[in-house]
C-alpha cells in the first residue's frame, strides 16, 4: 500500500497521484449529511475520498463527507490518512466505550468562524438572559406558558413531565419499570429497559454533539446542565430524548431481542433519519441562541479584538497609536 503525502492543498491517493483537498463551500452542510455511523472492531482506512472500514467480514466503502458524526467504539484502529480526510471534511470523530455509552475524545469542529460560540458565551455569562434560554429550551417541551417560572418550578415540571413519559410507555409496551439505572462500566448486568435507553441516549448524546462542535459552539457552556465539558450537549439532547429514545427503548424491552443495545443504537439511527432531527437541532440551536447568520460565515477569517469594539485586521504589525 503506498504512503499518503501532503502537499499544499492536495493529497497523494492510492494510484501515486494528487488530488485536491475540497473547500469548506463544496462540502454538504451539516443538515445534510448522515446522522451519524458507529463502528466497532475493524480497522479504518482510506481510499481518495471514501473512509474505508475492514474486518473479518469483508470491507465497506462511505464517502466521508456525508457523515456528520463517526463513533469508533472498541477494538478500532484507524489511520492517519483516514483522520487526514474526516478531518478535512469537517466530520466529527468521537471515541466511545463498549455499546457506545461511554464518551473519551472528539475531534475538531466543520466551522472556521466563532460567532456562535461569542453569542453562547455572552447568553450564558448573563444571569438574565441564560435564564431566558434555559426558559425556551422548556418551552420547547411543554404545552403551557412558562415566562414567568423560576429554575426551580421548571426542574420540577420537567421531573414530572419524564416520569409520566417513562410510566406512560411502560404501560403501553407491557414491561416493568421501577426507575432509571446506568453504570457505564457495567452495562450488560442492567435491565432491557435500561441498556436500550442508555444505548439510544448515547447515540443521540452523539448527534447533539457533532451539530454542536459543526456550528462552533462550546459542548461545555450548557444553559442548564453546567460544570460538566458537554453541558450543552445534555442540554441539547433532553429537548428529544422523552419523545424519541424513551419510546424506542420501550418498544425493545417489549421484544426482548438478544442484543439490544445494537438494535437500539440501529432503530434510533433510523428514527434520527425519518423526522430530520439532524435539520431540527441545527434549526433548535440558531433559535435559543436567536442567531441567523450561515454556519460557515466568515470562513477562515482571523481578527484582532478591540476594546472600543472594532475587529483589526490580524497578521499587522501595529504601532503604539495606530
Amino acid at each position: 500500500m503506498r504512503t499518503s503525502y501532503a502537499c499544499s492543498n492536495k493529497t497523494m491517493n492510492n494510484n501515486g497521484s494528487f488530488i485536491p483537498k475540497p473547500e469548506r463551500q463544496e462540502l454538504p452542510r451539516a443538515v445534510d449529511r448522515v446522522t451519524f455511523l458507529y463502528v466497532e472492531r475493524c480497522k479504518i482506512n482510506r481510499q481518495d475520498g471514501a473512509i474505508v472500514f475492514l474486518d473479518e467480514r469483508g470491507t465497506v466503502h462511505v464517502p466521508a463527507a456525508i457523515i456528520s458524526v463517526l463513533l469508533l467504539g472498541p477494538g478500532t484502529e484507524i489511520s492517519h490518512r483516514a483522520v487526514e480526510l474526516i478531518g478535512g471534511c469537517g466530520t466529527t470523530i468521537i471515541w466511545v466505550g463498549e455499546q457506545g455509552v461511554r464518551y473519551f475524545a472528539h475531534g475538531r469542529s466543520l466551522a472556521n468562524s466563532s460567532r456562535f460560540l461569542s453569542k453562547q458565551a455572552k447568553l450564558v455569562s448573563n444571569k438574565r438572559t441564560r435564564l431566558a434560554v434555559a426558559r425556551k429550551m422548556y418551552q420547547m417541551r411543554f404545552r403551557e406558558d412558562v415566562s414567568s417560572l423560576t429554575m426551580q418550578q421548571l426542574r420540577g415540571r420537567e421531573g414530572a413531565r419524564v416520569r409520566q413519559a417513562y410510566r406512560e410507555n411502560a404501560q403501553k409496551f407491557k414491561v416493568s419499570w421501577d426507575r432509571r439505572e446506568y453504570d457505564s462500566d457495567h452495562f450488560d448486568e442492567g435491565s432491557p429497559v435500561n441498556k436500550a435507553l442508555s444505548a439510544g441516549n448515547a447515540c443521540l448524546y452523539g448527534l447533539a454533539h457533532s451539530v454542536i462542535v459543526a456550528l462552533g459552539c462550546s459542548p461545555g457552556l450548557g444553559f442548564i446542565h453546567t460544570g460538566h465539558d458537554l453541558s450543552f450537549v445534555f442540554d441539547i439532547a433532553d429537548l428529544y430524548k422523552a419523545n424519541i429514545v424513551v419510546p424506542i427503548a420501550f418498544q425493545l424491552a417489549s421484544e426482548n431481542p438478544e442484543d439490544i443495545g445494537a438494535i437500539a443504537r440501529r432503530r434510533t439511527r433510523d428514527k434520527f433519519k425519518e423526522i430530520r432531527l439532524l435539520e431540527r437541532i441545527y434549526k433548535d440551536i440558531k433559535y435559543l441562541l436567536d442567531e441567523e447568520e450561515n454556519e460557515l460565515s466568515e470562513a477562515d477569517e482571523v481578527f484582532l479584538w478591540d476594546d472600543n469594539e472594532a475587529l483589526l485586521s490580524s497578521g499587522v504589525l501595529y504601532r503604539e497609536f495606530d
